[in-house]
């Protein structure tokens, strides 16, 4: 990534961090417990928080060593976000995995009814 002007970079740092935001309200709380979704997060959510981290990753990877207070108040907001999100890491992580656990049963249901099918047919 081409090294940016301070200003540019300020200005897709906020951006990113509107939309980081955004993201990380739309993982709606459960209010019995901290920083766990009431539901699973979408692959939207997903897809929508890991290409804002990408962007940000790259932006972060050009920061220029003296930095004027926007873009350290840009930086401070990112690292709030960076945290929310680390917050809900471990609710996500348990919610996939039982969404993988509920996968495989569906897929061993779906091949012993396949070879049930199969056996059916060969007793024909």
């Amino acid at each position: 990534m081409p090294l940016l002007a301070s200003d540019v970079l300020v200005q897709e740092l906020r951006e990113t961090n509107c939309r980081l935001s955004g993201w990380l309200d739309s993982l709606t709380l459960d209010r019995t417990q901290p920083f766990a979704p009431a539901r699973p997060a979408t692959p939207q959510q997903m897809a929508g928080l890991l290409s804002e981290l990408m962007r940000a990753g790259g932006w972060l990877r050009v920061l220029p060593k003296e930095r004027e207070p926007e873009l350290e108040q840009a930086l401070s907001e990112y690292r709030r976000n960076v945290e929310r999100l680390r917050q809900f890491l471990p609710a996500i992580h348990e919610t996939l995995l039982k969404e993988r656990a509920r996968l495989e049963q569906q897929r061993a249901r779906v091949e012993s009814a396949a070879e049930w099918a199969r056996r059916s047919r060969e007793t024909l």
